[in-house]
């Protein structure tokens, strides 16, 4: 009998697209070429990055010279909230507020509060039950006094979409900027950024069929800003740092690929997703299975399901998964090895003991609705066998 191996685990990192693999090699292949130098060499590195920001900026509805790239998300997050804050400061020493949600990923959260540390106002406001900040709540929290708003566009552990365009004008409305995560948004949400008031928008290559270890962070055109890094010129003295040339021609070439097939990709999620959670209702039952997050689909990310299983912790669960070949997680990846309960389940008013039950199925390439049917048999195996105990 063949083994099963089933990869559900997309909201964590995704397998290289074929052609961002092969935009990877032809890259590395060349004949090495810093990207400063004059030489043939390094016009040729220069040109594959300059294609890789065109092919970015298309697919953002921005202009090719608003994109710097980073060495991941995560700097993307950090490089926006410390540039934004501190130029903020300096322009008005009494612009010290920080807003951001409860829900945002560690990347904003602890950069928010270590600007805190450094003498910030920090606002960390509340969600709902599905993981939605209240427009309500971020007007009565954005004033004179806000430099940075940093909001994320759908969340990486319930897929739950924010009202980014609604706080983005509130924030401008007082002058604050505004940023916003979208690293998991990319590839699965219609970003344009000619219509959308951010001011900053962090993004991964990781996530979209790209390599690991790249990101970009989009910077508005007359955004107060100041560069995190310091040291050469590239990036338009903007992120200091020979550039990875490589992996930024394959994040090019997966920006592409997601931009092109937008539609698929979401359509083929939100049908893997489904056919997952009706598998495990049918199997299981609603009084077992429950979902978290925002249940309409217009209202969240198609790739992302997040779901509790009563009576079951989610360390046994995804062990039991994991001698069967499945791959899933129990929430944001960078957080797997912590014992605390998620921060944005319990943000959402989950007890910790339900937090411990929950699993996140993400989905991407590769994925189909037979594997999400075999998964759903395979889970409802192991949970029936686990709860007899």
């Amino acid at each position: 009998m063949e083994p099963t191996y089933i990869y559900m685990d997309h909201a964590a990192t995704t397998p290289m697209h074929p052609e961002a693999l092969q935009a990877y090699q032809l890259a590395a292949l060349q004949t090495p070429g810093n990207p400063s130098s004059l030489h043939r060499w390094g016009r040729q590195a220069r040109s594959r990055i300059t294609t890789a920001r065109d092919s970015l900026a298309r697919a953002l509805g921005c202009r090719p010279d608003e994109l710097l790239f980073t060495g991941g998300g995560t700097e993307a997050d950090n490089a926006a909230l410390f540039g934004a804050a501190r130029a903020q400061r300096a322009r008005d020493p009494q612009r010290i507020g920080i807003v951001t949600t409860a829900v945002e990923h560690h990347a904003v959260l602890h950069a928010a509060e270590r600007l805190a540390a450094e003498g910030f106002a920090l606002t960390v406001l509340p969600v709902d039950a599905a993981g939605r900040v209240s427009v309500a709540d971020a007007e009565a929290a954005i004033g004179p006094a806000t430099a940075v708003v940093s909001v994320m566009y759908g969340n990486n552990e319930t897929g739950t979409l924010q009202p980014v365009a609604q706080l983005g004008e509130l924030a401008r409305l007082h002058g604050a900027v505004m940023h916003c995560d979208a690293v998991q948004a990319l590839g699965y949400a219609r970003i344009d950024l000619g219509a959308l008031p951010v001011d900053l928008l962090s993004l991964s290559a990781h996530k979209i069929g790209g390599p690991q270890g790249v990101g970009a962070l989009y910077v508005r055109t007359g955004t107060p800003w100041e560069p995190l890094l310091y040291g050469g010129s590239q990036e338009r003295r903007r992120r200091a740092g020979t550039e990875n040339v490589p992996g930024i021609a394959a994040f090019g070439a997966a920006a592409q690929l997601a931009a092109d097939t937008l539609d698929a990709r979401r359509e083929q999620a939100e049908a893997v997703r489904e056919a997952l959670l009706g598998g495990l209702l049918a199997r299981l039952g609603p009084g077992i299975v429950s979902v978290h997050g925002d249940p309409d689909c217009q209202g969240r990310l198609p790739h992302i399901l997040n779901i509790g299983i009563e009576g079951v912790s989610n360390e046994t669960l995804l062990m039991n998964l994991d001698l069967q070949g499945i791959a899933a997680s129990g929430g944001s990846a960078c957080t797997s090895g912590s014992l605390q309960p998620s921060h944005v389940l319990t943000a959402m008013g989950l007890a910790p003991h339900l937090c411990k039950n929950s699993v996140r199925f993400s989905f991407g390439l590769g994925n189909t609705i037979e594997q999400a049917d075999k998964t759903a048999e395979i889970t409802a195996t192991i949970v029936a066998r686990l709860r007899k105990r």
